[in-house]
């Protein structure tokens, strides 16, 4: 909502818009008054709306035309003030006044207007016949008010209004004419409704109708109250109340009717605590709240952002199959103005046999978004209502900052959940395959997939001594020439080559002596397409010389050329030198390093399925 509001009173000379501010100001009516009051401000505290409020006076005895230019540029909402007893000021009201303020307004924001018809005292008849065709005729006039600076009738209603067309502005929500909301309110409130719609039955109960109402006004319903508002409902439409419970049509003709009486402030007040803003979009400061990572930092979801997203998973997941069809994601991403996620993201996570999107794909993905792109996770968050669902102060909450990786060297401990893993190699060396391989795909399914719908990021789940982490694959293009910063940052390297083409290791031998024979980031050579001859590398030394000689592991035996998916032990070996990158450098000469890892990662991989199965059915 706006941090202040600054009214401008204009109108021709003599109609009282002095003596209307003096007469707020004092509470009586002025003895003398001055050919212009000077600006003043009421404070916070003292206005009903509790917002600073600015008013100013225009003289045109005073000042020039130039200065109620910058006026009415300044100005949030303009009365203009006419005399009910003076038909020639009522007629510059058209004539003169809404066109003049309509050319130094720009037409996509117009100021709000308020007609104040001034000294109802001097008369016994409203002038309210003559005002209604010209509200008709013109959109931006908010409401008339007649007053008496004189008898200090209705004077505080007049400010009050005015502020009230600045903070709850009726032009973007209802359409007089038709008698209707605007598109773009139904819009918002669609959104709204759904994010509040909790169990996604398409109807809101009466818990999640006390939800709703005690997040946006602080305050459950009482029982009653709450069947007084479902009865208004009844009364008015047949398919408003459904099972008890206010549909999508009742909530939007409740907002209908709140509006047609004059009450805009509930619906405005409903439509800013979801994060909108005067033009119905949704605010930078809602999407984007600040959060601050330092250098070598990383960025997770915590323990509530997951139960949330639990939870958003498994009020779309109508058939209860554990995997997203494409039609209950399309019904997830009907809060979002745009469908975040494109054909690649089935070939970035874990699929069920038919395509789609398993539970834990579906965490995965989020993961990897928190991790590369956390403005966008945070954006999404947004679009689905964290903070409002999780009553935090933004989705900020949801996210936690990974302390600085050399800390986690030194103390040769890390408590972070996601582990990068860049992969290398010549093109055609078999960097997709491997990809694809660490999400249960052998070389069959994987030539299903279509070239515009493949992925450079592969992420799943991998357990390491009994902790349950992501290990995040990234194919790094073979651009020797221009490897960037992100393209070498990561927390353990895969040098990958196909030992069934000669000139394919020598990539990996000159990429690890440019750029990663002095770190301390762990690497492995990946022999690719093991299950084919291998021939002799032209290179001065075989992979297994090679790696002997810079302390490397021997390299790694892979294929994704498999009846049955392919065998996950050498990406819970990478988690686990990622996790602990001190003890795959100091047990280089102990084989039992490698054993280690794939024993553990084997029986809790068992446990995990085990204990997943167990969820899945309490779900």
């Amino acid at each position: 909502m706006r941090k202040d509001v600054r009214i401008l009173l204009v109108g021709e000379p003599k109609v009282g818009k002095t003596s209307l501010i003096m007469s707020l100001v004092s509470e009586e009516f002025p003895d003398e008054v001055p050919l212009r009051a000077e600006e003043i401000t009421i404070p916070a505290d003292v206005t009903p709306e509790r917002v600073p409020t600015h008013i100013v006076d225009y003289s045109e005895a005073e000042q020039s035309e130039e200065q109620l230019y910058q006026e009415i540029s300044k100005a949030n909402v303009i009365c203009i003030v006419y005399s009910v007893n003076n038909k020639k000021s009522i007629e510059k009201v058209t004539s003169h006044w809404i066109p003049l303020i309509n050319d130094r307004t720009d037409k996509d924001s117009r100021v709000p207007l308020i007609l104040v018809g001034n000294k109802s005292d001097l008369v016994e008849h409203s002038s309210m016949e003559t005002i209604l065709p010209i509200m008709n005729q013109y959109q931006d006039i908010e409401t008339c008010v007649e007053c008496s600076a004189k008898n200090l009738k209705n004077i505080s209603e007049l400010f009050y209004y005015a502020q009230k067309a600045v903070l709850h502005p009726t032009g973007p929500l209802y359409c007089p004419e038709e008698k209707e909301l605007k598109s773009s309110c139904i819009k918002s409130l669609t959104r709204i409704f759904k994010v509040s719609d909790l169990d996604n039955d398409g109807i809101l109960n009466d818990n999640e109708l006390n939800f709703f109402q005690r997040t946006c006004f602080n305050t459950p319903l009482a029982p009653q109250a709450l069947e007084d508002v479902k009865n208004v409902v009844r009364r008015n439409m047949t398919d408003g109340v459904k099972d008890n419970g206010l549909t999508l049509k009742g909530f939007l003709f409740l907002h209908t009717l709140f509006i047609q009486r004059g009450r805009h402030e509930t619906t405005w007040t409903v439509l800013r605590r979801f994060g909108y803003d005067d033009d119905l979009e949704l605010t930078q400061e809602y999407l984007f709240p600040l959060i601050k990572i330092p250098p070598d930092c990383t960025t997770e979801l915590n323990h509530n952002a997951y139960l949330f997203l639990q939870s958003v998973f498994d009020k779309h997941d109508k058939d209860r199959d554990c995997a997203l069809s494409p039609e209950e994601v399309k019904d997830l991403f009907k809060v979002f103005p745009y469908v975040p996620w494109g054909p690649d993201v089935n070939n970035t996570v874990c699929t069920n046999d038919q395509g789609w999107i398993t539970y834990q794909g579906y965490l995965s993905q989020w993961t990897l978004t928190t991790y590369l792109d956390v403005q966008r996770s945070l954006e999404y968050l947004g679009y689905l209502g964290y903070s409002i669902i999780y009553e935090q102060e933004s989705q900020a909450a949801a996210i936690t900052v990974t302390r600085n990786k050399r800390i986690d060297l030194q103390k040769k401990q890390t408590q972070r959940s996601v582990f990068r893993c860049n992969v290398l190699g010549e093109r055609g060396s078999g960097k997709t395959g491997f990809l694809q391989a660490f999400l249960g795909r052998n070389l069959q399914r994987q030539k299903r997939i279509r070239e515009d719908h493949k992925s450079l990021y592969a992420i799943s789940t991998s357990y390491v001594y009994g902790q349950e982490k992501y290990l995040l694959l990234h194919e790094v293009m073979p651009d020797f020439d221009f490897l960037s910063d992100a393209d070498l940052s990561c927390d353990v390297v895969c040098l990958v080559y196909d030992i069934n083409n000669p000139s394919s290791f020598e990539y990996c031998a000159k990429v690890y002596k440019q750029y990663f024979i002095d770190s301390k980031t762990p690497c492995v050579v990946i022999a690719a397409k093991s299950d084919l001859h291998e021939v002799r590398q032209h290179y001065s030394l075989s992979a297994y010389e090679f790696c002997r000689k810079h302390k490397l592991h021997p390299p790694q035996p892979f294929t994704c050329n498999t009846t049955e998916a392919p065998n996950k032990d050498l990406y819970t070996r990478l988690t686990t030198m990622a996790m602990y990158p001190h003890m795959a450098q100091a047990d280089l000469k102990n084989s039992t390093f490698w054993l280690r890892a794939s024993v553990g990662a084997t029986v809790f991989a068992v446990l995990g399925f085990a204990m997943y199965r167990a969820l899945l059915k309490q779900r």
